[in-house]
């Protein structure tokens, strides 16, 4: 089976091959419109998927050397999202579908960062725990098997990756944040600033990230005009604490729904402080993420899912509509 999928929920434009669950090409395209503004336009973003989709959709199919009318299906994110960039997504591969008299399904965005992981390792086996933690997102699920999840934790308010974009915003970096926050805290010591970390006294699973934002916020308004500590402190002090947490609570969920495997999924994976610290914390438990192509929104992911949903005989109707909201359970 070959399928293309097509991801379009955010800022990145995105088409990937799979064929037979393996991953024949993979094309990502980041909207850099947006690093003047500090964070993603929505109506930006939108523009620059319908300006690039067909290009990017072409160069997948290049790339994996098949035609258009090899396809058996394809597979594009229908939420959570952006309204209108979902809209240029899916618009643009029902009128694929429909021109190629294909069948299309409909990807939760959530469950293909999740599936990813079973592209690093094909041997993956339920149950397993699954962090997810992006920019839109932080939450903890119980994988049981393909459709059957259970969330064991989200956060109250603002999702880790959104911390790291408020975080460089208040800093005076780029975006996205949480790569700038990691390439300043290189030289910088952790220890520095002794910043907030909600929840992790609490016998619970939630997080909560928008009083740490606030705290930066603070510290930077009253040490303006000393010079005692560095940027890089700050920045080292201020990603240690949101890696402290989210290691915590799930090493914390790890024990209670007592499985021996966990994935890490979601563009903050890709992060190498947390991947140490959850390394040096989870040292008995089998620890799994995406390469690190996969961990930021791509297409790889989709079209692999939309692979599997394929070979379960589940399609969707040409007339689905997308969900900005799309909940996983």
């Amino acid at each position: 089976m070959i399928v293309l999928g097509v991801e379009s929920s955010c800022d990145e434009t995105a088409a990937a091959i799979c064929s037979d669950c393996k991953i024949l090409s993979t094309i990502v395209s980041s909207q850099i419109i947006h690093s003047k503004f500090g964070g993603v336009v929505p109506e930006l973003a939108s523009r620059e998927h319908e300006l690039l989709l067909n290009t990017i959709v072409d160069d997948a199919i290049n790339e994996a050397a098949i035609q258009k009318q090899d396809l058996d299906a394809i597979a594009v994110t229908r939420g959570p999202g952006l309204a209108g960039t979902l809209l240029a997504g899916v618009c643009f591969a029902k009128g694929l579908a429909q021109g190629l008299d294909k069948p299309i399904i409909g990807i939760n965005h959530l469950e293909a960062h999740i599936f990813a992981n079973f592209l690093a390792d094909p041997k993956l086996q339920f149950p397993f725990v699954c962090l997810l933690v992006s920019g839109g997102h932080t939450q903890l699920w119980l994988v049981n098997g393909m459709g059957n999840y259970t969330l064991l934790g989200t956060s109250r308010d603002d999702a880790a990756g959104e911390a790291f974009d408020k975080g460089a915003r208040i800093l005076g970096l780029g975006y996205p944040g949480g790569p700038e926050i990691e390439k300043l805290s290189e030289n910088g010591n952790p220890n520095a600033v002794n910043f907030p970390r909600a929840f992790i006294k609490d016998d619970n699973l939630e997080f909560s990230f928008s009083g740490l934002k606030t705290s930066l916020l603070y510290f930077m308004d009253a040490s303006k005009d000393k010079d005692d500590i560095s940027h890089a402190d700050i920045a080292a002090s201020y990603q240690q604490a949101i890696v402290d947490v989210l290691v915590h609570k799930l090493l914390h969920a790890v024990r209670k729904a007592n499985v021996k495997t966990c994935v890490i999924a979601g563009g903050v994976a890709a992060n190498q402080v947390l991947r140490k610290a959850v390394k040096k914390h989870l040292s008995s438990i089998n620890i799994l993420y995406p390469d690190l192509l996969l961990c930021t929104d791509n297409a790889a992911m989709v079209a692999f899912l939309g692979e599997l949903y394929l070979r379960n005989g589940v399609t969707s109707a040409m007339d689905f509509d997308i969900d900005p909201n799309l909940k996983l359970a």
